[in-house]
């Protein structure tokens, strides 16, 4: 893996961990056990309260995956943002360097990754939500090539999202659809894709029915954990996520 002037390899001991809130259900730690065969600690640090989240990151671990709540106030805190970030509004995994914290956004890196994987590089996509994820994905939807269009329940003044019921149209000429939202929604009744990317991997809504073919959310998750973790730890993934 080529290394930028940010990354580096940990010291022996390194400490690895979540920040968010709640988190218990995370699948992150059996990922980076996995990746790095045990080698080094990754802890759930579940603070519901972010200055405490953040304070217990510097104090004690070299480097952290952020989750909700915080990945838009773990952004403004660090120092050296990534452009993905800076686009998006929002960091997912921060590491300590000595030129300050730098910021990735390994939703976003997971995403363009899959898309390139399954040669989804022309063509339109629909991203249902716009929250962290969703922000994520349309920003790797553009920058692997695809005209993007985001659909949501809310439609930000001046933007360019478009409103749910206007799904079942777009979702039927899109090459690809990225959902994003933790649940079912009624405007997804009917509706039939080519290629339906979800990224709730503990409760998928459309696994079957939907799309002629389905990319689940694990592939998402395991993405995220083969462009992130090298990030974090400055080595390479030694077991194959």
């Amino acid at each position: 893996m080529k290394k930028d002037a940010y990354l580096y390899r940990v010291k022996k001991g390194a400490k690895f961990g979540l920040i968010g809130y709640p988190i218990a259900h995370s699948q992150s730690p059996e990922l980076f056990r996995k990746a790095y065969g045990g080698r080094y600690a990754y802890d759930l640090i579940e603070e519901a309260d972010f200055d405490r989240a953040w304070q217990r990151f510097l104090d004690g671990y070299d480097a952290v995956n952020v989750t909700a709540p915080f990945k838009e106030p773990a952004l403004r805190r660090a120092d050296l943002p990534a452009p993905e970030c800076l686009k998006i509004g929002a960091t997912n995994l921060l590491v300590k360097t000595p030129e300050g914290v730098k910021a990735w956004n390994s939703d976003y890196l997971g995403v363009l990754e899959l898309l390139r994987e399954e040669g989804l590089t022309e063509g339109v996509a629909l991203v249902v939500g716009f929250g962290g994820a969703g922000k994520a994905a349309a920003a790797a939807t553009a920058a692997a090539g695809l005209d993007t269009v985001v659909c949501n329940r809310t439609v930000p003044a001046g933007s360019d999202v478009r409103p749910l019921d206007e799904l079942p149209l777009l979702a039927g000429v899109a090459d690809v659809v990225v959902y994003t939202l933790p649940l079912a929604v009624p405007q997804m009744e009917g509706v039939r894709c080519a290629c339906l990317l979800e990224a709730n991997y503990r409760d998928p809504q459309y696994a079957e029915g939907v799309a002629e073919k389905y990319i689940p959310g694990r592939r998402w998750l395991e993405a995220q954990a083969r462009t992130g973790y090298p990030l974090m730890t400055g080595e390479t993934i030694v077991t194959q996520i």
